[in-house]
């Protein structure tokens, strides 16, 4: 995901801030993401998931899923109404995919972004991988709609 990231940003990059930001913000998730997996570099990881990190994934997560739906989304729909047709039929093909993967992202975020003693930490890999898979999914919706922004509306964008 990490790789599909970097191709994004530098096809892309440098042409819009809002999205320039928005991919940084989905850099930063990816980076928690893979500290919480144990998917880092051996010597750049310890073998226990600290409460902390957690927390700060959640605090990442709930800001890139604003950023897009209260920054980035509304940017891509008013160009897409503005010059409708392709883009706009993705746009409304798009949505309902996008807000199911905000609401697996934010239960996740509902059961882990506060950490106590009633934690159901036995489900917590399962969910974490659930979450990824709807992310995965998430993070190819929103390229295919920067995609069609920069191909498409180039003059716009």
């Amino acid at each position: 995901m990490l790789t599909e990231l970097k191709q994004v940003q530098q096809k892309y990059g440098g042409a819009n801030k809002a999205i320039d930001n928005w991919l940084e913000e989905r850099r930063e998730l990816l980076v928690r993401y893979c500290k919480l997996a144990g998917l880092l570099p051996k010597e750049a990881r310890n073998n226990t998931i600290e409460n902390s990190d957690v927390i700060g994934f959640c605090q990442v997560l709930v800001d890139y899923l604003s950023a897009g739906h209260f920054e980035v989304f509304d940017d891509i729909a008013s160009k897409c109404e503005t010059h409708g047709g392709e883009s706009l039929e993705l746009a409304r093909t798009l949505w309902p995919k996008i807000n199911e993967t905000t609401d697996i992202a934010l239960n996740f975020n509902d059961k882990y972004a506060e950490v106590n003693d009633e934690t159901n930490w036995e489900a917590f890999s399962t969910d974490l991988s659930n979450l990824v898979e709807a992310l995965e999914d998430r993070f190819s919706y929103e390229d295919k709609l920067i995609h069609a922004l920069y191909t498409k509306h180039t003059q716009v964008a």
